[in-house]
């Protein structure tokens, strides 16, 4: 072949027969390949070059700014071999040499930064494809960049530019893995799709495609990267779909189902529908074999592709994952939850292993874990100390490492779910700081929402309702929030908590343009109507006892905004007046008939809503008479419920 004397580097190639592994995110996948090709990477003295190729090199114009010698090199097996080369060790003197694929990816692993990366290619007297493969899927994935490497560096270093060139060079000898893995990390470095190099991978790709023998990870991986560069209407996707649904899918492995799952989740999906539902019932089959991994990836596609009609796989993956809680990742943990969330499902066990998770974990856990957990139990009027406590003590002690943007969510479920952990003092301590520090990062509606969240455990922050009740901040409500009904609702009660419980509070007024008249709103009510079944036993209960429907009133709406569910008037005497009487009322009995949904999931603690409703009305004059569903299940007959609420409501 032609070759091409540089300064710098010599680029060999040969072929090898091995047992390949790839990269997917951080663990290496092993599977048999066709015979590959090895790179090398050589010291070359200086001097003057005439660049003699009848490839193209037009893709990477400003590329080759070192010389370049290239050339076939033996066949020598690789496996069995361990010479390491400058940063690695001092043992390989020689090009000749190889490192190992195996420890080449764990000496790979170990670098901290593209540049270690780059140092250590350079001290190796020749790589495989597949090493190739792993670094440049490392260098997309930036998994120890944390976000700071900067592409463009990487593109402009010479070793990336060495490494690209020998893809372009050998682009028909790389092994089909090696291709679609180099395919989708060159993508994701946004190399420029003309150059010369991608138009040749993709052109390879679709050669290789148009064979059939690609293999079901091979053809996910290749769909993913042509969607991104393509988009979901390049025509090659639907021959992906087409050669993924002619599968005997009852033969796939468990990574494979994932591996289709994202890759019908990230474009394709009205295109799918078909295999979309075969898959479903493959992966129904296969549950039990799901790790922890599976499990999550499995849950998280249900939920991009809002699979409802799904539901009895998610309901098993979501049993199933209860076993899997303490082996999660953290963003493995969040996957699950945000599914529980999605399909509104619940699962008792699930939240047991979740409670012990948390309660281990709490101080290590990354903060989106923390808000998952926060906004799985607020979702779910899921009330659990264990968990609450835990997060309260993460909170004082490392509040700082939640973003400003979180610390909301983090916070309102316990005034959400009306729960004051045991630390509560040095947990609002702590809060009342941070908005003293951070007050004006935080969007205005959701300070609003947190503030309200306090006073619903009665918690008054009256250093900052001042601020609230402003016109300028209240403007800015105005113009920033999602739903101005919700907005005006909390304002409202805001005003009326400080007006009836923080006499002291000499701030500005809330202006009665913000406030309303009733806190039922259609979808964003700050209380909630009883109009269920048990709610009817109640009023049959009261005509019974009353002896006719004229004597009390339903869904009474107080000058306050709150609604009553049952108005009873008395006389100065204690004599129950007509429900349209307004003159002779000595006193008002306010029934709050409380089912179910107004208590935290699977327990009798009133949410923060309803807590405060009943605080209000007492406040403002009514006797609050609680009639609960555990204790009204118990009765029986007409007479028992005569009985109980005859006690209930005049037994003073």
């Amino acid at each position: 072949m032609a070759s091409m004397k540089f300064r710098y580097f010599q680029a060999c190639t040969f072929r090898i027969q091995a047992c390949r592994q790839f990269l997917t995110g951080s663990i290496a996948l092993t599977c048999f390949a066709h015979p590959g090709r090895r790179f090398g990477l050589c010291c070359w003295s200086c001097g003057s070059s005439v660049l003699q190729t009848t490839g193209s090199v037009t893709g990477f114009p400003s590329m080759f700014s070192k010389n370049y010698h290239m050339e076939l090199r033996t066949p020598i097996s690789v496996l069995g071999i361990m010479h390491f080369h400058g940063v690695a060790s001092n043992d390989l003197k020689s090009e000749d040499k190889w490192i190992d694929e195996q420890m080449f990816l764990k000496e790979l692993n170990s670098c901290s930064s593209y540049k270690d990366i780059f140092k250590f290619i350079h001290s190796l007297g020749s790589l495989s494809d597949t090493m190739v493969a792993s670094v440049l899927q490392w260098l997309c994935d930036d998994r120890l960049g944390k976000g700071k490497m900067n592409p463009e560096d990487v593109k402009e270093h010479e070793v990336f530019r060495s490494l690209c060139f020998q893809l372009e060079q050998e682009s028909t000898s790389l092994s089909d893995s090696v291709l679609v893995n180099s395919l989708s990390a060159l993508i994701k470095l946004h190399v420029d799709p003309c150059s010369t190099l991608m138009v040749r991978l993709v052109s390879e790709s679709q050669e290789r495609l148009d064979k059939g023998r690609m293999t079901i990870r091979n053809l996910c991986i290749l769909g993913e990267a042509l969607l991104i560069l393509k988009g979901p209407d390049y025509a090659l996707l639907e021959q992906i779909l087409n050669q993924l649904q002619s599968t005997n899918r009852e033969d796939w492995e468990a990574d494979e189902v994932v591996m289709v799952y994202r890759f019908l989740k990230v474009g394709v999906k009205r295109k799918s529908r078909d295999l979309l539902d075969k898959m479903n019932n493959v992966a129904f089959a296969q549950v039990s074999e799901f790790g922890p991994k599976e499990t999550s990836a499995v849950l998280n596609a249900l939920v991009e592709l809002n699979q409802t009609q799904a539901l009895s796989l998610v309901i098993k993956l979501c049993k199933h994952s209860t076993l899997h809680v303490p082996h999660f990742t953290d963003e493995e943990l969040v996957n699950v939850l945000e599914a529980f969330i999605h399909f509104g499902h619940n699962d008792r066990f699930f939240i047991g292993a979740l409670e012990r998770h948390v309660s281990n974990r709490a101080f290590t856990m990354h903060p989106n874990a923390v808000l998952a957990v926060m906004r799985f139990c607020s979702r779910k009027h899921i009330l659990s100390k264990v968990i609450f406590d835990a997060v309260a003590e993460r909170f004082v002690n490392d509040a700082d490492s939640f973003p400003t943007a979180q610390i909301a969510e983090v916070m309102v479920p316990f005034g959400k779910l009306n729960y004051s952990p045991p630390n509560a003092p040095s947990l609002f301590q702590k809060l009342e700081m941070i908005l003293s520090s951070r007050f004006a990062q935080f969007q205005p509606h959701v300070l609003l929402n947190l503030l309200h969240s306090c006073t619903l455990i009665e918690r008054y922050p009256l250093n900052f309702l001042a601020k609230v009740f402003r016109p300028y901040f209240l403007q800015q409500l105005q113009a920033g929030s999602p739903c101005l009904k919700i907005v005006r609702s909390q304002l409202t009660q805001l005003y009326l908590t400080v007006t009836l419980e923080c006499p002291s509070y000499k701030g500005p007024k809330l202006l009665p343009k913000y406030r309303v008249r009733s806190f039922l709103t259609p979808g964003c009510s700050l209380e909630s109507l009883a109009i269920t079944p048990f709610s009817n036993r109640v009023k049959d209960g009261l005509v019974d006892l009353l002896g006719s429907r004229s004597y009390f009133g339903a869904h009474v709406l107080t000058p306050y905004g709150y609604t009553l569910d049952v108005e009873i008037k008395l006389d100065e005497e204690g004599l129950v007046l007509t429900a349209n009487s307004n003159e002779e009322v000595w006193q008002r009995i306010a029934l709050c008939i409380d089912d179910q949904e107004r208590f935290c999931f699977n327990s009798h603690n009133l949410l923060g809503r309803e807590a405060i409703k009943q605080r209000h009305l007492r406040l403002l004059g009514y006797e609050v008479v609680q009639i609960p569903f555990f204790e009204f299940k118990q009765l029986k007959s007409r007479k028992e419920v005569q009985e109980y609420l005859h006690k209930k409501i005049f037994s003073s």
